[in-house]
Parts: C-alpha cells; sequence; structure tokens
C-alpha cells in the first residue's frame, strides 16, 4: 500500500513521504544524496513516470514528486530526525532512525506546522506595528522554501528555458570545451536521430568520442527519450551523453545505465545550473566580505 500519491492538482500526504523518506534512508545505509534518496523513494513507492512528469503550477522546471520530497526532508530535519551536510548529503539522527510508523512523522509534522503558525502570527504582528509606526521596512520572517530549493537555479532554468534551440546547443557546446572536449561540432537541425552534437573528450593517453543530445524540457525525461537517443548511437559511440534543463526519471536513470547497452550519462537542470555557475557561463557568484573588530588586540599594544 502507497503512503503518498502524487497527481497534477491536490496536495500530496507529506507525514507519508516523510516516512518513506525514513524508510528509503534506512535501506541506503543512513545517508544518501537528494538524487538517491529522491530515487529511492520513487522506487520504494512505486510512482510512475507520468506522476513524475508532474510540475509545479507557477514552476515547470520543478516537478512535483521533488518538490514535495524536499518539503519532507525539511520537515524532518527541523523535527531532529534528519541532518545535511554542506555537500548535501542527508543523514538519518538518533531520532531519525528511531522512526518506524505513521505516528513518528505524523507528530514532527504537527510540530513544525505548529510552528509555521507561530511564525505567520509573528509575521502579521510585525506588519501590523510596521504600520503603526509608519515603518516602510522592517525585519520579518520570510516564508522559506524547503531546505534544499536555491532560488538562483529557477531563476537561471527559466532563463535557459526561453533560449531559441540552436542558441542552447551553442551553450552546449562552450560548456563541453570549458569541461574539456575538444573537436565539439553542433550538428543543429541536421535530422540526425536526435544527436545533437559530437565531441571528443581525452583522459590520459585515451580518447572518447562523445555524441550528445541537449533539450530545453519542461518536467521530466523519461526512458523512452534515453532509448531513443540510444538507438541514434548505435555503430557510432560507446557512449552518449544527454543534457536537459528538466529532470530525468528514475526509470530514465536506471535505462541510462542498464546492461550491456551503450552507456549514457546524464545532465539534469540541477547539475546543469551547477556546471554554468562552476564554469562562470552566464553565473557570477561573489563573495561578501565581513569585517569585525578584535577591541582586545589594541589593549596588547
Amino acid at each position: 500500500m502507497r503512503r503518498f500519491e502524487i497527481d497534477a492538482d491536490t496536495l500530496p500526504d507529506l507525514p507519508g513521504m516523510m516516512l518513506v523518506t525514513v524508510e528509503a534512508l534506512k535501506d541506503l545505509g543512513g545517508s544518501a544524496t537528494i538524487q538517491e534518496l529522491d530515487e529511492k523513494v520513487i522506487e520504494l513507492e512505486g510512482v510512475t513516470e507520468a506522476e513524475q512528469a508532474f510540475t509545479m503550477p507557477r514552476d515547470e522546471n520543478r516537478t512535483r514528486v521533488n518538490y514535495y520530497l524536499a518539503w519532507a526532508r525539511t520537515y524532518l530535519k527541523r523535527g531532529g530526525a534528519l541532518d545535511n551536510s554542506s555537500r548535501g548529503v542527508w543523514a538519518l539522527t538518533e531520532t531519525g532512525s528511531g522512526i518506524s510508523s505513521l505516528d513518528g512523522t505524523q507528530a514532527i509534522y504537527d510540530q513544525v506546522t505548529q510552528e509555521e503558525r507561530e511564525r505567520a502570527r509573528q509575521k502579521r504582528l510585525a506588519a501590523k506595528l510596521a504600520e503603526a509606526h509608519k515603518v516602510s521596512e522592517v525585519e520579518v520572517l520570510a516564508d522559506d522554501g524547503p531546505e534544499d530549493e536555491e532560488d538562483w537555479k529557477s531563476v537561471l532554468l527559466a532563463v535557459l528555458g526561453k533560449m531559441p534551440p540552436d542558441a542552447f546547443e551553442r551553450l552546449a557546446q562552450r560548456l563541453l570545451r570549458e569541461a574539456g572536449f575538444t573537436k565539439v561540432e553542433v550538428r543543429g537541425k541536421s535530422g540526425d536521430g536526435g544527436i545533437d552534437g559530437v565531441g571528443v573528450l581525452r583522459v590520459n593517453l585515451v580518447s572518447f568520442q562523445v555524441y550528445f543530445q541537449c533539450k530545453r524540457w519542461k518536467g521530466s525525461v523519461g526512458s523512452k527519450e534515453i532509448r531513443d537517443f540510444r538507438g541514434a548511437l548505435q555503430g557510432r559511440a560507446d557512449k552518449g551523453l544527454f543534457i536537459t534543463t528538466g529532470h530525468f526519471t528514475s526509470q530514465a536513470s536506471d535505462e541510462a545505465t542498464r546492461d550491456g547497452a551503450i552507456a549514457i550519462d546524464l545532465i539534469d537542470g540541477d547539475r546543469l545550473c551547477e556546471l554554468l555557475k562552476d564554469n562562470k557561463l552566464g553565473v557570477e557568484t561573489r563573495m561578501i566580505e565581513e569585517v569585525s573588530i578584535q577591541a582586545d588586540w589594541f589593549d596588547g599594544l
């Protein structure tokens, strides 16, 4: 019996998602990356590819299942059941390891929900005080998103989604060159079986010819698209690369690494954003300088 359902309109059962998240982490040895954890939850619950394709109403680059699983992790962390590192690895705490039924996650859900209601009350009160004192700016608690949601990625994906197809192909070409590929060729609208380009990657003394497909995509890329791309690679290459602004379903990830078939590496929207940031391609990061005065140092003079 499934603990939660995903559809295009209604809200899923968050305590149920929290419980499956805990069970998935136990199956994975107590810790996992976000991708590993999401895929394990999808496997345990039998979430279909169609369900994985449902997107958020205001953000078509973010799937509903991934969005609400992010909230499940956030609730569990605030309830002391999970912890996460700066490298994006989530792990069970002693409290989380002790959760074995819906009662445990329901209690955390109720606790965090009550905290959120109190935060909302404080925010309304702060707004009233600001109005009463004619204050134009007041520091209030914001309506935060899930713990691992990064707004800059949503903005970047929206920008990428508006690029013309040929411009997006040139962006992929530039990114591959920055990553060390040579002889990167974009084939454009050649109708070459879904292949958008080819490049050569040298690893030590060995070179690999890698064919790639780059697609702006809303929602999830399924296993069918991976099979179609692999079909275009037959007899041409030992490896493929699929780049998209969307997400890959768990079935697509399985298909990409299926035994006995041409291996296909996958770069989804989240990873694409990270690569563009790391290579400073249209993404600028700034370090904020913090100055502190060490008064005791002057006393010693």
